[in-house]
């Protein structure tokens, strides 16, 4: 077994150690009371008495032999060479006796002497276990032999407390310094670099198993790709098969080009694992700390570039895509091999760079940049791109819409329906790119993208648009019509006077005529006038007209009119006839009215919003309520029936935006107040533009 797999199972434990003076420890338990020699195997072989002390071996045969009385010793020294070489003295008679040296208790010396003594396996163990142990080196000064080094590891420095005075030698130990054994430092560089080196082994090893993963991969797209080819070809087998093996060879070959680079890493990891072990190589014997160090530092530095290996540097992405025409033999089978040199780890997801604030029901933009292993921008789509959101309530997913640009890029859009932190997470062949966990916080509040008039508006009430994408601002206090490009730039002012005396409050466009139409609540005056110069082209009244405020137009030119004295919505034909009324008891203060894209629902502002179906001979009325006291103002209906009307409360004013009589979003203007909200009109497919006639101004907001 190699050392990087011994490391490898490695496992971290943690052990209560007790630190021993090896010194203190031998003259305590491992050396003779008597003779003050360590106990062996031989001569000082350690032998338990029956009063439980042990004394050598050695020891115990000259106090036996001193035991003795002298006639006997004179016998016994004559027989002397027959006895044991190991105690050095003869051994005595079964009957002698002697006393232990230690507690004075007589001990009566066994059949065959005193090597029949027993050992004391007690002490044995210990010397065994003393013998198997690698006795730790502490380093001494060169100069002061007894005195131990330091080793300080906020200086990196190794010291003597003797030879050089410093705050690491103060009484009182500082903050600043952290001062250990200098034994301890290398036994802890040492442990340090190992777990380095298991770190780096650890890296190095799932990145060869992830680099060996995509090559399974690869192998079974490329075995798939071969597959569907294969089918393909089956039909026209014997008229195409050079054909067929052409495309065969194109799949293997960009395989095996694939192959050769995956394969280029995983010997560039092992040559990095073989340099990890040798880094390790020799530890046991290194007390130089400075090199251990070093060694720590460069695998540290190894550690960090071991990340970009992790992430296999080319993709199983290989795919075949077939389209079949039978009835020509000469191209039986088209197919089209598409692989991809995408790298997922280098890949980004950012936002556009004129993105606003993200808001709840308003759909954001992501865009997916593509690049290659060389961090080159990719020019081609076609990439399988998976995108999840992770929404702060564990709610259901958004729906999810990802376009292809075709260029290396993706648009990925989807509508937030919470607040608060929404985590998105993207990959490609599966991999995760390289700011997966891209963080998108959703505010509550809706601001407006652009605000224009302020100085320029006085009391402007109502607001149109044409087709062109013209907008009309009837700007009442200054009695006159400002005309704006989409860039809210002026083209044109209109003047009529009709506009004189500052009392018109509604204004449309017919785009079937090509006309302006006013109303004026104080003359009770509907008056045609032409969007090029505000010329007059016709006016019209109605004898039951009260105070006639809201107007609107349809596609065949028929005209609406909210009348909020009378509590009347009239229709007249385009030439000002009346066709129709609408009245009912719990209409109260009429405000704005629109007619939606069908040419059928009539929508009316008032406390509720009413929703009229103006070809049902019944006029069946929808009501749309919503809590709190307040009026609408404005209403618009866009191109998907989506209903977008301004509210006013006594605290706030607001948007709101309904579908099938439900609340879609509201749009609060939380940063930018809105005063009086009079109309709003859909300028683009996103966003509105509202007339806030208590600032004198208007304001453009996204709201879908």
């Amino acid at each position: 077994m190699g050392m990087g797999e011994e490391m490898m199972k490695m496992t971290s434990t943690l052990v209560e150690t007790v630190s021993i003076n090896y010194e203190d420890f031998n003259e305590s338990f491992l050396t003779c009371g008597t003779c003050l020699c360590t106990y062996d195997g031989a001569e000082h072989t350690p032998k338990l008495l029956p009063c439980s002390h042990t004394v050598c071996l050695h020891c115990l045969g000259r106090i036996a032999a001193a035991a003795l009385p002298t006639t006997s010793l004179t016998s016994y020294t004559t027989t002397a060479s027959t006895s044991s070489s190991l105690t050095g003295v003869g051994t005595p008679r079964e009957s002698s006796t002697f006393r232990c040296p230690i507690c004075r208790e007589l001990i009566h010396v066994p059949r065959g002497g005193v090597p029949a003594l027993p050992p004391s396996f007690l002490v044995n163990q210990l010397l065994d276990l003393m013998a198997s142990q690698r006795r730790e080196v502490i380093p001494k000064c060169s100069i002061h032999s007894g005195q131990e080094l330091l080793f300080c590891e906020t200086c990196d420095t190794v010291f003597c407390a003797v030879c050089v005075p410093s705050p690491h030698t103060a009484s009182t130990p500082t903050g600043d310094h952290t001062v250990i054994p200098f034994s301890i430092a290398i036994k802890r560089m040492s442990e340090i670099l190992l777990y380095k080196a298991n770190e780096c082994l650890a890296k190095l090893n799932e990145a060869s198993e992830s680099v060996s993963d995509e090559m399974k991969s690869l192998n079974v797209a490329a075995e798939a790709a071969e597959t569907v080819a294969n089918k393909a070809f089956e039909e026209a087998a014997h008229l195409l098969e050079r054909r067929r093996l052409s495309y065969v060879g194109k799949i293997r070959e960009m395989a095996g080009s694939k192959k050769e680079k995956l394969k280029e890493q995983l010997e560039l990891i092992d040559k990095e694992k073989a340099k990890v072990r040798q880094t390790c190589d020799g530890l046991e014997y290194q007390v130089e700390v400075r090199h251990i160090t070093k060694r720590i530092s460069e695998l540290s530095t190894q550690l960090d570039s071991f990340v970009s290996l992790r992430h296999p540097r080319e993709n199983a992405y290989l795919l075949c895509k077939t389209e079949s025409d039978l009835m020509s033999l000469e191209n039986a089978v088209c197919t089209n091999i598409r692989t991809s040199t995408t790298f997922p780890p280098l890949c980004t997801l950012s936002l556009p760079s004129d993105s606003l604030q993200q808001c709840v029901g308003i759909e954001m933009e992501l865009v997916l940049e593509t690049r290659d292993y060389h961090n080159h921008l990719r020019k081609e789509g076609g990439d399988p791109v998976r995108v999840g959101v992770q929404t702060p309530k564990k709610s259901p997913t958004p729906q999810i819409t990802i376009q292809d640009n075709e260029d290396g890029t993706y648009s990925i859009r989807f509508a937030p329906s919470e607040t608060g932190i929404h985590e998105i997470h993207v990959e490609i062949f599966g991999r995760p790119i390289q700011n997966d966990n891209f963080v998108l916080e959703v505010s509550e509040h809706n601001d407006p993208v652009k605000t224009w008039g302020t100085g320029e508006l006085n009391q402007p009430v109502s607001i149109t648009k044409n087709e062109h994408g013209e907008i009309f601002i009837l700007d009442t206090g200054n009695a006159r019509i400002v005309v704006l490009d989409q860039g809210n730039t002026i083209r044109r002012i209109l003047n009529n006077e009709t506009l004189d005396g500052r009392s018109c409050t509604g204004i449309t466009y017919c785009n079937q005529t090509e006309q302006l139409i006013v109303v004026n609540w104080r003359s009770k005056q509907v008056t045609k006038m032409s969007p090029k110069d505000g010329s007059l082209i016709g006016k019209f009244t109605h004898d039951e007209f009260v105070e006639p405020i809201g107007i609107s137009v349809d596609g065949k030119g028929n005209i609406y009119i909210a009348d909020n004295g009378a509590r009347v919505v009239f229709i007249f034909d385009p030439n000002g006839i009346l066709k129709s009324k609408i009245k009912r008891d719990n209409f109260g203060l009429l405000g704005g009215v629109a007619i939606g894209p069908d040419g059928k629902t009539l929508v009316v502002a008032d406390m509720s919003l009413f929703i009229i179906n103006i070809e049902d001979e019944n006029q069946s009325i929808k009501e749309i309520k919503v809590g709190g006291k307040g009026r609408f103002g404005g209403v618009f209906v866009d191109s998907d029936g989506l209903i977008v009307a301004t509210r006013t409360e006594k605290a706030r004013s607001f948007i709101q935006v309904f579908k099938e009589s439900k609340i879609v979003t509201t749009i609060d203007s939380f940063g930018s107040k809105l005063k009086r909200p009079s109309d709003v009109v859909v300028s683009t497919t996103k966003d509105i533009i509202v007339v806030d006639l208590g600032n004198h101004c208007i304001k453009q907001y996204r709201y879908k």
